[in-house]
């Protein structure tokens, strides 16, 4: 990977003097899975398509670390990583303590409160102070700790990218929690929320996925909408594509569940699919994602007897993704809300028939069920069952709804409009940024005249 962080000295403060300069941009993730969730994937193809557009990245990231192409460079922010596998909530050892900030991770991990936003933010804080001149700009990815603010104050112009207010994952947690106990673990787990929306509503300006995450966004985080953008993700069609030499298995469903929460709605495929398997035992379900140890998908799997008919895979790269995409008979997104969702967009690319609820941003990524996609309500069993059922009844699905999904992927899905159009909002907060600058300015003047 390239070392350099740019051409520096082509424009006045913070790349105002010519809008159309090659800018040099700070890409902050808190983590970066390459695989798991959708951050490092973010970060990624962004990050990539960007520095095709001629400007200069520098992701900074904790651990996990994401994968990274070409000539960005990846600044390494190590933590404790108190979550990662197969050891997670692990007690570090006395030698792991480097910082400050390293005592306050592991200390608001021990109230079961999730550190990794503040401390992360903290620490890119730390990395940037000393580097400000060698950056126009800071992005950060969904961290928004109290340390991105920082680096607003020091007069960084920062903007930020919100996939969906995590408030939705709190309430939705919460109404999921079985007893009081678990109740009060998830208000404590999400605290962080309280940090985040005050920073988003000090932050300069912000990107969103999708209209539905916009209108979620002003009405959980009070962001204006004046400084708010719809900028969609997308997906390379060329890669996650229709594979004719690969043949659907008879009776496979796929999902993507990265994580064991209730927002994705797997507990409701997995009842569906037990309810299906008593007319068709053949159908079983492939699940990109990693299962915790007795996790509440580990335990639905073992009552509902699914055992042999569910496979979760993980760490495996995108080409073999592709591959199972287009061994499924039928692609299947279960969840309860989603800000945008990639995993969808990918299956459609695959031309893979694709059953979807319509909670949160799906409807408006999907499209028009029957003719894109197939819908059914959130939270719904039953009539995930059906449909799937029916679903798996239609020999021509593939040729009709694959097909019109995979095209309207390719008319309005791809990584290399998104870089575009956040491009465009980079314009938009330096241009903002220099008129507070003359102002300010203009301000001393009068006051010495």
């Amino acid at each position: 990977m390239a070392t350099g962080t740019g051409p520096a000295g082509t424009r006045s403060a913070h790349g105002s003097a010519d809008s159309e300069a090659p800018l040099r941009v700070a890409l902050l993730t808190y983590r970066g899975h390459p695989w798991v969730g959708g951050q490092g994937i973010y970060v990624r193809h962004l990050a990539r398509e960007l520095t095709a557009l001629g400007h200069s990245v520098e992701v900074f990231s904790g651990p996990p670390y994401p994968h990274l192409d070409g000539d960005v460079r990846l600044t390494r922010l190590p933590s404790l990583d108190l979550y990662r596998m197969p050891d997670p909530f692990r007690v570090p050892k006395l030698a792991e303590f480097r910082s400050v900030v390293d005592v306050a991770e592991y200390a608001i991990t021990a109230t079961a409160s999730f550190a990794e936003p503040l401390t992360f933010s903290l620490r890119a804080f730390g990395a940037l102070r000393r580097r400000l001149d060698a950056f126009d700009l800071v992005h950060d990815n969904q961290c928004l700790g109290y340390g991105i603010d920082w680096l607003r104050r020091c007069g960084m112009p920062t903007l930020g990218t919100i996939h969906h207010p995590i408030t939705v994952d709190r309430r939705l947690e919460i109404a999921h929690a079985p007893t009081r106990r678990k109740r009060l673990a998830m208000r404590r787990f999400y605290a962080f929320t309280r940090m985040q929306g005050r920073v988003a509503r000090r932050l300069d300006r912000i990107v969103t996925v999708s209209t539905s995450s916009f209108d979620d966004i002003v009405a959980d985080m009070g962001v204006d909408p004046a400084r708010l953008a719809v900028v969609t993700v997308g997906v390379d069609p060329e890669q996650f594509r229709p594979l004719d030499s690969v043949t659907p298995v008879p009776g496979r469903l796929m999902t993507t569940a990265s994580a064991d929460v209730a927002m994705k709605g797997l507990a409701y495929l997995l009842e569906a699919l037990a309810k299906l398997r008593t007319e068709n035992p053949a159908l079983h379900l492939v699940v990109i994602g990693r299962p915790k140890d007795d996790s509440a998908a580990s335990r639905l799997i073992e009552q509902l007897d699914l055992g042999g008919s569910v496979e979760f895979v993980s760490g495996v790269p995108d080409e073999r993704i592709i591959e199972l995409y287009n061994q499924a008979q039928l692609a299947v997104v279960p969840s309860l809300y989603e800000g945008f969702s990639l995993p969808a967009v990918e299956a459609m690319s695959c031309g893979v028939p694709l059953v979807t609820t319509t909670g949160g941003a799906l409807p408006e990524v999907t499209g028009t069920d029957g003719e894109t996609c197939l819908q059914v309500p959130p939270g719904d069993a039953e009539a995930l069952a059906a449909r799937i059922g029916w679903a798996l009844a239609q020999p021509d699905l593939r040729a009709t709804v694959g097909a019109a999904g995979r095209a309207r992927v390719r008319s309005k899905y791809s990584w290399s409009a998104t870089a575009a159009k956040t491009v465009e909002q980079y314009r938009a907060l330096l241009a903002d940024a220099s008129l507070r600058q003359r102002r300010v300015l203009g301000r001393w003047a009068s006051a010495a005249r």
